[in-house]
């Protein structure tokens, strides 16, 4: 980022707000744009939720804008999960406007989510960022694109703190928030900018292609991050006065969105300058051919979670082969396009993907649990990886869905903590790209000649058939694990306490056991530690009553242990602090237990009953009831 940028941004240039109308319709003030854009085009991307009543005619207004400056465009309106009609309102401007390209999103992403999904569809040399309530008039981007000639810029973001914007009524604790922001970002990451988060910013495509891929954050923070982490590539950047004329009055910033963007803005310079997270990820190419893809499936029944998974699989940016899915009986449900279904009986999950592996054709096997729902590029995000042949697998993180039900949103607060899951954490929580070699079936990709090469699943392990055959890929065959934080799903939690600690103890039981009997990838220090915690606990209160002197020591380990896992807990919510906290001991106390039994056990631990699934509520077939009852007999 070159310093004249800037003086080059404040030359004397005008702002479209004070040019006249007749100027903006007649095209005299867009002989930037048009020379830039040439036989190109410009993508307008605009992400709208809750906007029934006004987005048609804001679309309509900017399509006249850019039509009237007789520039080539095309408009993609990305509905973020709209609970009103705006899908619908998007879908019938679409019948009538060959310009605008409507991308529908069936969840509330966030507005980085929109934009990324948007801007995979979208095809201009010049792509421009554009708050769907149009509080920002479009008129004004002439003069980005005079500035970002003139500077010779790689993208040019609309300021509201540039000495030439006109911000109607912008209230002074507003203002004040905005420079103590611009101080941290400036401290912290580095970003010679005042104002981040301007609903209006232009970018060459290049600088995009670059920059969305390796982005994080899907919410408050995400214009930070994607300036971030352009600047830190070496893109140059310019700022652009701006018109701005809100509807309304300006509101108050919640305390909670100020606390979430503190923790993001903390997040990001953590993985700039710490973690170096997006310096790690590498740059891939899609194998030539493209290998086929067969997605399975393994669950008990349907459900709704089922249909979420069906649902996202279907809006892939990289289609899949075939979707095959693994019920113990015939569901009855409608199958999309490419979807089948082969009933297995009642079998643990290594069983079920066995059978699904014997009758799946894609050169690479994509697991997802039935609870799972995977981000758009998903498939596409894995896929550039299998162009080494040294990688035979890729896997992501299962993240927890931002609608969560409460106590499920803290069961995957607990699982994201480093106290409980320690190297695991970025199973949960997204982190830099590395090897592992151990990954969980719930989101991993894997050729399908690998998997036959060594026999597919070991059928008796349930949790675990994945750990045996991530160790068999990293040991037996030498071949490498990649996980990528983009190769994403997000993954529903079991509440808590109940079947969240039920879950905990299969997967402690099972670690367990592996430990005494697959050394190379479970043998290890940080598995005992729970179990430790235990010993310590019960062998402690019974020596400090016997021996007096080990009393204090004994406490104050206790005092240690509470106050780690107390500001782990931390919440500005002090119900879900205390809550998560007593979670995070729980975990600890029924994982070690089960750690235990498992690793004094002499055999795999047997099919549960129940997993505290949905698809248990499903009414199963008669043969199907007729063999669970047997079963659990």
């Amino acid at each position: 980022m070159q310093s004249g940028h800037f003086s080059n941004a404040r030359s004397g240039l005008k702002t479209a707000a004070s040019r006249s109308e007749s100027q903006i319709q007649d095209g005299a003030v867009w002989v930037s744009a048009r020379r830039m854009i040439g036989d190109g085009c410009l993508s307008i991307l605009m992400p709208a939720r809750n906007l029934a009543s006004a987005i048609a005619e804001n679309v309509m207004h900017v399509h006249q804008v850019f039509t009237e400056a007789r520039l080539a465009h095309e408009i993609v309106v990305i509905d973020d999960g709209s609970t009103d009609s705006t899908a619908d309102e998007i879908r019938t401007l679409a019948g009538t406007m060959p310009e605008l390209r409507p991308v529908i999103l069936d969840r509330n992403a966030g507005k980085g989510a929109a934009l990324k999904r948007g801007f995979e569809v979208s095809r201009g040399d010049f792509v421009l960022l554009l708050d769907g309530d149009l509080d920002l008039p479009p008129s004004q981007v002439s003069g980005f694109f005079d500035i970002m000639e003139s500077a010779n810029a790689d993208m040019v973001i609309g300021s509201k703190l540039h000495p030439r914007s006109s911000v109607s009524a912008y209230p002074w604790h507003r203002k004040l928030a905005s420079l103590l922001y611009f101080m941290i970002v400036k401290t912290l990451i580095g970003l010679p900018v005042r104002d981040t988060q301007t609903g209006i910013k232009l970018f060459r495509r290049k600088v995009l292609e670059y920059a969305f891929p390796r982005l994080l954050v899907k919410r408050f923070a995400f214009d930070l991050e994607l300036l971030a982490v352009a600047h830190e590539k070496g893109f140059s950047i310019a700022e652009s006065p701006i018109s701005l004329r809100p509807e309304g009055k300006w509101g108050r910033i919640p305390l909670r969105t100020g606390f979430q963007v503190a923790v993001d803005t903390l997040a990001i310079f953590y993985r700039l300058r710490i973690l170096k997270y997006y310096q790690s990820i590498p740059d891939t190419s899609m194998p030539e051919p493209a290998p086929a893809v067969s997605v399975l499936i393994a669950c008990p029944a349907n459900s709704p979670y089922l249909c979420q998974c069906l649902a996202a699989l279907r809006t892939q940016t990289f289609p899949p082969e075939e979707i095959i899915i693994l019920p113990d009986s015939p569901t009855g449900m409608d199958l999309p396009p490419g979807a089948r279904e082969i009933p297995s009986g009642r079998a643990r999950p290594g069983r079920k993907r066995n059978i699904g592996l014997a009758a799946a054709g894609g050169d690479i096997i994509a697991f997802i649990d039935d609870d799972a729902i995977p981000d758009p590029s998903w498939i596409e995000q894995a896929l550039r990886y299998f162009s080494n042949e040294s990688i035979a697998a890729v896997g992501g993180p299962a993240v927890t869905p931002i609608d969560e039900p409460f106590m499920s949103q803290l069961s995957g607060r607990v699982f994201s903590s480093r106290l409980i899951s320690g190297r695991h954490r970025c199973r949960y929580v997204p982190t830099r790209v590395h090897e592992v070699d151990d990954f969980p079936t719930c989101n991993l990709f894997v050729r399908s000649a690998v998997l036959r090469a060594l026999g597919g699943f070991k059928e008796e392990f349930w949790p675990g058939e994945d750990t045996h055959l991530c160790m068999q890929i990293r040991h037996t065959l030498g071949k490498s694990i990649i996980y990528d934080p983009r190769v994403s799903v997000a993954h529903h939690r079991r509440p808590l306490f109940g079947p969240h600690l039920r879950q905990v103890g299969r997967y402690g039981f099972q670690r367990g056991y592996f430990a005494r009997r697959f050394g190379s990838t479970s043998l290890r220090l940080e598995y005992f530690l729970p179990s430790l915690v235990v010993a310590g606990a019960l062998s402690g209160a019974l020596s400090s009553f016997l021996v007096p002197a080990i009393r204090a020591p004994y406490l104050a380990a206790w005092v240690i242990y509470l106050a780690a896992t107390f500001v782990s807990s931390a919440s500005l919510s002090p119900v879900r602090w205390l809550l998560v906290w007593a979670g995070m001991i729980a975990t600890h106390f029924v994982y070690g237990t089960r750690f235990a039994a498992g690793f004094l056990a002499g055999a795999p631990q047997a099919q549960p009953s129940s997993i505290d699934h949905p698809s248990e509520n499903a009414a199963p077939s008669d043969s199907a009831a007729e063999e669970m009852k047997r079963d659990r007999t």
